[in-house]
């Protein structure tokens, strides 16, 4: 069984390493467990894949640190924690999260500036600075490396604004964030252009981007970590959709036809031992 330290010293490589790595999204055990078996090198969970497993719109503190846990459990890779904005507004109890999260195992997670308030979406700069440098507070005192993500959620929110985004990036770096992420940026430029600003490893996320960026052209741009968000949830609804669709709508079944073989499912769970 690997310890938890073994796990955070071991995302933290990764991030120190050359080029960009991989980290995908699943949202439960067995999704942990496939791609632990396909060989990726770590794990990042997924609210909004939680929220769609439970058929909600959203998930509360307490739903996404339980997912993150069973997560943790499933393999022996490091699990970094989405925590949106950390269950809370002011910055002592929403860094009280990041703790929460290490006790659930995870070697990592993020505190972003999206307040979910639908009418003031984002939180003010100071507050949002407030909230960054209580987190790094809480992940410094940590008996492990905790890798702590900070995000600036103004593209997702309406606010494609490049140097306000950027300025909060910078202000969270300067905090003590491991990690920058700005979720919705699309195009290989506008990405280039937030990475020459930052000296601190930048995660992207795939799910909002252009889909035909590939790792190595991210890699080339300076982007440290890949992650895919909710992608791989929606990618399989959408599966489930059609095959439903198929059903209600022609019943037919040919979808039978593109299952994913039990023996493959059944040799992937297996090879994945509990840690």
């Amino acid at each position: 069984m690997t310890s938890q330290l073994d796990k955070a010293t071991a995302f933290r490589a990764l991030h120190a390493r050359p080029g960009a790595f991989i980290i995908p999204n699943p949202w439960d055990a067995g999704t942990a467990k496939l791609l632990a078996a396909m060989g990726f090198e770590a794990l990042a969970t997924t609210s909004l894949g939680v929220a769609n497993t439970l058929g909600s719109g959203g998930v509360s503190l307490d739903v996404i640190l339980a997912n993150a846990r069973a997560i943790v459990e499933a393999t022996d890779l490091p699990v970094s924690v989405d925590l949106e904005n950390c269950g809370a507004d002011e910055p002592k109890r929403a860094a009280e999260a990041i703790r929460r999260a290490a006790e659930a195992g995870a070697v990592g997670g993020s505190i972003e500036d999206f307040s979910g308030d639908r009418d003031r979406p984002i939180y003010d700069f100071s507050h949002a600075v407030e909230r960054v440098q209580a987190a790094v507070e809480v992940a410094r005192a940590l008996p492990i490396p905790f890798t702590l993500t900070a995000r600036a959620d103004n593209f997702l929110h309406g606010r494609r604004d490049i140097d306000d985004t950027i300025r909060r990036l910078q202000a969270f770096e300067a905090a003590g964030a491991d990690v920058l992420y700005a979720p919705g940026l699309y195009d290989l430029a506008t990405i280039r252009t937030f990475v020459s600003s930052l000296g601190k490893p930048f995660n992207h996320v795939m799910g909002f981007a252009d889909p035909t960026l590939t790792l190595a052209q991210l890699s080339a741009a300076g982007v440290k970590r890949i992650s895919v968000g909710g992608a791989m949830s929606r990618y399989a609804l959408a599966a489930f959709l059609k095959s439903g669709r198929e059903m209600k709508e022609n019943g037919s079944f040919t979808y039978v036809r593109e299952m994913a073989p039990i023996k493959e499912l059944r040799d992937a769970f297996a090879s994945i031992s509990p840690p």
